[in-house]
């Protein structure tokens, strides 16, 4: 049995709040002749998202304005820096550690595009070692918090005792755009926040939290277009269709399958991607969990999840780590068991298997 163990992570907000009543005001003042405008709307408000964070204010040109692909791009990876430096950093105290201390740093950044990425930045702003192991990675989306844990656990396996930095940093307002309007544009306007977050994954614990026993990795066959990023010059934006909705039932026999592999009948406590309602739901079904409970039920294992959908919408990457730091905010039973679940663009999807420490 693998065993990793995660610290507490770190996340980093933007200073501007959006509320919903804001989205949905500016959807209807820049696109007020779109086909089924009142629809949309409703569609917006259903993913249940009451407040978000971004890293400009709504009206800014690279968000709700005219910015061009260069502009945007520019802004989101120097936001996306800033914020991925400063969730290090409170992860790296947190934890009572040093830059010295990192032999390895494991990054996930979709939302803009750089070379060199988000991993060099890192090494020169904390100033890590020149021979720290770099494992970067760029299209991962919403997956990226949940990827980068297994790859930081694979890294602790062929490395014991070694220390492995975890950063995720997505700018998800720079897919608002109003070039886009398709009633799944308008509920990814009214989805998507701005956020970084960090942790560390050891082979020996750093404080209380989650010890990972068993990562699993899965990409649904012929599913590349069910969620994809489409870039032009205006921007970067993102696309589903109908199947997309069907997503996480379609790997749940997989995941089942390997939950079974681990013996693990009963789930304590559960750390779900909060994509959207719908992907909570079917998540909340596949796993057997949380029947006939309300979203903010005090007894829900998915409740971090619900909470995070709701006052910080869908953080793309960073939103397991998001909903894992508000475990341990209320955690569960020490030597609870559970899952850890992410999904992302294409269909993919990755999950650890822990048990809770006190």
């Amino acid at each position: 049995m693998i065993q990793a163990h995660v610290s507490q992570p770190s996340i980093a907000l933007p200073p501007h709040e959006i509320t919903m009543d804001e989205i949905c005001a500016d959807i209807e003042r820049a696109q007020p002749h779109l086909p089924n405008l009142k629809a949309i709307l409703r569609y917006a408000r259903h993913t249940q998202v009451a407040t978000r964070r971004f890293t400009r204010p709504l009206s800014h040109q690279a968000i709700s304005g005219p910015a061009q692909i260069s502009v945007r791009n520019e802004i989101a990876y120097a936001d996306a820096a800033e914020l991925g430096t400063s969730a290090a950093r409170q992860a790296l105290d947190g934890a009572g550690l040093s830059a010295s201390d990192v032999d390895c740093v494991v990054t996930s950044h979709t939302t803009s595009w750089t070379v060199p990425g988000l991993d060099v930045h890192l090494i020169e702003e904390l100033g890590l070692a020149p021979e720290v192991r770099r494992i970067p990675m760029s299209t991962l989306g919403c997956a990226g918090g949940a990827h980068a844990l297994v790859k930081a656990v694979d890294h602790v396996a062929a490395h014991p005792d070694s220390t492995v930095l975890v950063v995720v940093a997505e700018m998800l307002s720079t897919v608002y755009n109003h070039h886009d309007t398709t009633p799944q544009a308008a509920i990814y306007k009214s989805l998507f926040g701005d956020s970084a977050a960090a942790c560390l994954v050891t082979s020996s614990p750093l404080g209380p939290g989650l010890r990972i026993d068993s990562t699993w990795e899965y990409t649904l066959p012929r599913s590349r277009d069910r969620y994809r990023g489409r870039l032009d010059a205006n921007g970067l934006h993102f696309d589903s269709e109908k199947s997309a909705v069907t997503a996480v039932n379609d790997v749940a026999p997989a995941l089942l399958a390997h939950l079974q592999r681990q013996q693990l009948d009963q789930i304590d406590f559960a750390v779900l991607h909060p994509g959207g309602p719908r992907i909570l739901e079917d998540a909340e079904t596949a796993l057997g969990i949380d029947r006939g409970l309300q979203a903010d039920d005090k007894a829900k294992l998915s409740r971090h999840a619900w909470a995070t959908l709701r006052e910080n919408g869908n953080l793309g990457g960073p939103a397991v780590l998001a909903v894992l730091a508000r475990t341990h905010q209320d955690p569960p039973a020490p030597a609870s068991r559970g899952v850890l679940l992410g999904v992302g663009p294409g269909f993919s999807a990755a999950a650890c298997t822990g048990t809770w420490r006190a």
